[in-house]
C-alpha cells in the first residue's frame, strides 16, 4: 500500500508544472529523449524482446545467405546452344519442287527439295555407253594376249628352222664352190699343156679350142658357185634376223598385256564416271540430314541454284546445351560434373543440368579483334570464360528449349 502511494507521488512529481520564473512567466520544460525512450520500453516491455528477435533473425538470415551464396555461382550471361545443320545442294540446277516450309518438323532422310533431273539422266546414259565401249575394248585386248603368245612362239621356231636350213644351204654351196674351183684348176692346167703342144703343132686347133672352152666353162661354174654361196649366206643372215625378231616375243606379249591393262583401267575410269553420274542424279533430291525443324528457308520452286548454295537449315532439338559466360573470379570452386540449376526465362521454370566442360580460353581472346595489352595502355577488366552445361536426361521431353533462349544457370560448387 505504501509502495503504491510512493509511486503515485513520483508520478505526481513528474507531472508537476514548472515553477514560474522571475517576472511571473513560466518557462516550458524541455523533454528528455532518454526519459521518453525509457518510458517507451517501460510502457512496452515486449519491444525489447521483439528487437532482439529481429536482430537475431537478421543475423541468421545474413549467415544463411552468405553460406547459400558461397556454394552457388550464377550468371545471366548465358543462352541455350544447339546444332544447326545447313542444307545445300550438292549439284546445281533448277528447283522443281520445295517440299517443306519454315518451322516444319522433318525426320532424317525426308525429301526437302527436288531439282530438275533431266540433265543428269542424260549424263548418266552417256557414261553408261562409254563404259560399254571400254569393256568391249578390254575384252578384245584380253583375247589378243594368248593369240600373240602362240604366234610369237611359232615364229621363233620357224625362224630357227630357217636359220638351220640356210646354214645347210651355205655349206652345200661352199662344197659346190670347192668342187668347181678344183675342176677349174684341172682344166686350167690342161689348157696350159694344150697351149704348149699347140705351139709345137702336136695337137690340133680343135683340141686347143676345146681346152679353152672347157677352162672358161669351169671358170663360169666357179663364179656361179661363189654367187650361190653369197646367196646362201644372205639367207642365213635373213633367217638370223627373223630369229632375233621372233625372240622379241616376250616384249610383244608384254605390250599386248599392257594394252589390256590400259583397257581395264579405262573400264574402271568409266565405271567411276557412271557412279558419279548416278550420284549426281541422286543429289537432285535434297534430303534432311537429321531430324529437326526447318529454319531459314530461302529457296522457291523455279529458282536456279548453284552447287553448295545454302537453301535452308535443320535444327535438331534432341541435343541442346547451355553456354554460360562466367566471370573468371567465379571459377575458383567450379569443377566438371557439378550440379546446375538452369532457369529458363521463357518458361520461368528450372531444369536440372551439370557442368560438362570449362572453356580453354576467355571469350575476348577468341573474338575477332582480341585485346592487345602490350601497348602500355592496360586496363584490367574482369574476363569471362565460357562454361558448357548439359541438361540431364529427359529434362525436355516436349523439346520446348530452343537455341538462343536466355537462361540463368546456377552452379552448386559444393
Amino acid at each position: 500500500m505504501a509502495q503504491a502511494l510512493d509511486k503515485d507521488e513520483r508520478l505526481h512529481e513528474v507531472r508537476k508544472p514548472e515553477e514560474p520564473a522571475e517576472g511571473g512567466e513560466r518557462e516550458p520544460r524541455r523533454p528528455d529523449r532518454n526519459d521518453d525512450r525509457r518510458g517507451f520500453f517501460e510502457a512496452h516491455p515486449w519491444a525489447k524482446v521483439a528487437g532482439f528477435l529481429l536482430l537475431a533473425l537478421a543475423v541468421v538470415a545474413g549467415i544463411w545467405y552468405w553460406r547459400y551464396s558461397a556454394v552457388r555461382e550464377s550468371t545471366d550471361n548465358a543462352q541455350i546452344e544447339g546444332d544447326i545443320f545447313p542444307v545445300s545442294a550438292r549439284v546445281g540446277g533448277t528447283v522443281q519442287q520445295v517440299m517443306v516450309d519454315d518451322n516444319q518438323r522433318v525426320n532424317a532422310g525426308d525429301i526437302l527439295i527436288k531439282l530438275d533431273p533431266r540433265d543428269y539422266q542424260v549424263a548418266q546414259a552417256r557414261a553408261e555407253g562409254e563404259l560399254a565401249d571400254a569393256r568391249a575394248n578390254e575384252s578384245a585386248s584380253r583375247s589378243s594376249i594368248p593369240i600373240t603368245q602362240a604366234a610369237t612362239s611359232s615364229q621363233l621356231e620357224t625362224a630357227e628352222a630357217e636359220v638351220a636350213a640356210a646354214q645347210r644351204g651355205v655349206d652345200a654351196a661352199r662344197a659346190t664352190q670347192a668342187q668347181a674351183e678344183a675342176n677349174y684348176t684341172k682344166v686350167a692346167a690342161d689348157l696350159e699343156r694344150y697351149k704348149g703342144l699347140f705351139q709345137k703343132d702336136e695337137v690340133s686347133r680343135q683340141q686347143y679350142d676345146a681346152a679353152i672352152a672347157a677352162e672358161k666353162s669351169e671358170l663360169a661354174d666357179v663364179e656361179a658357185t661363189k654367187a650361190s654361196v653369197a646367196a646362201s649366206e644372205s639367207k642365213v643372215a635373213q633367217a638370223q634376223a627373223g630369229v632375233r625378231s621372233a625372240r622379241t616375243a616376250p616384249a610383244q606379249v608384254q605390250v599386248t598385256e599392257a594394252r589390256a591393262g590400259s583397257a581395264a583401267a579405262s573400264v574402271k575410269t568409266k565405271e567411276a564416271a557412271v557412279q558419279q553420274a548416278g550420284l549426281n542424279l541422286d543429289y537432285t533430291v535434297v534430303r534432311a540430314p537429321v531430324a529437326g525443324y526447318v529454319s531459314r528457308k530461302s529457296v522457291e520452286a523455279g529458282q536456279t541454284i548453284q552447287s553448295g548454295q545454302a537453301l535452308l537449315a535443320v535444327v535438331p532439338l534432341e541435343n541442346v546445351w547451355v553456354v554460360a559466360n562466367y566471370k573468371e573470379t567465379q571459377l575458383k570452386n567450379m569443377r566438371v560434373g557439378q550440379s546446375v540449376k538452369v532457369k529458363v526465362d521463357a518458361y520461368g521454370r528450372e531444369y536440372n543440368a551439370k557442368v560438362d566442360s570449362i572453356g580453354g580460353t576467355t571469350g575476348a581472346k577468341m573474338s575477332l579483334l582480341p585485346p592487345e595489352n602490350a601497348t602500355g595502355n592496360y586496363v584490367k577488366v574482369v574476363q569471362r570464360v565460357p562454361v558448357k552445361i548439359v541438361f540431364d536426361k529427359n529434362q525436355d521431353p516436349e523439346h520446348l528449349l530452343r537455341p538462343g533462349m536466355s537462361v540463368e544457370p546456377t552452379v552448386l560448387t559444393k
